[in-house]
């Protein structure tokens, strides 16, 4: 089984210039894959950032700064237009890493689920971090290079460099994802 993991593709991120001009590329990607997950019978969760305004969430920087990012109910934390997430279930978190903190492996190890395919925002923060993050627990990870996006393009590909040559997570197309999913 694999599982699509959309990740923090909501409001907030997309108020950086470098992201929204790539808002609606991502959008139409991570649907197309969302629809082909579903019917293909794998399964797909839509993995976001919240937090809450009492501090009790907080990452360093944001605690450093004093300023708190993407709160709960906000609109910042919800989902950016288009996005095709009805009826699926979904996984809020706190740090830039997925597993830190939730319960993703727990689902994941329910599901079946032996390899996940990263999508979203932003590679070079929580797509990484997450992928690194499976690779300690033995779940096999592809980047699906079309369908993320990042701030800082060359951070992203360095991120990406290291982590499918350390860690043998493939890059791979959309088009190169989906021809997996059937066999």
């Amino acid at each position: 089984m694999i599982a699509l993991l959309v990740i923090d593709m909501q409001n907030a991120y997309f108020e950086a210039p470098e992201l929204a001009e790539q808002q609606e590329r991502l959008v139409e990607s991570c649907n197309r894959l969302l629809k082909a997950f579903k019917a293909s019978g794998h399964k797909a969760l839509m993995v976001g950032t919240e937090h809450e305004r009492d501090k009790s969430t907080w990452t360093l920087n944001m605690l450093d700064d004093d300023q708190g990012f993407i709160f709960r109910g906000s609109e910042q934390a919800q989902a950016v237009p288009g996005l095709a997430i009805e009826g699926l279930p979904q996984l809020n978190k706190t740090r830039d890493s997925a597993f830190v903190g939730t319960n993703l492996l727990a689902r994941l190890r329910n599901w079946g689920a032996d390899e996940v395919v990263l999508a979203g925002v932003s590679t070079h923060n929580c797509i990484a971090q997450t992928g690194a993050d499976a690779f300690a627990h033995n779940i096999r990870v592809t980047y699906a290079k079309d369908a993320m996006a990042s701030e800082d393009n060359q951070d992203a590909a360095d991120m990406l460099r290291i982590l499918s040559t350390s860690y043998r997570q493939p890059v791979q197309s959309s088009d190169e994802i989906l021809a997996r999913l059937n066999h």
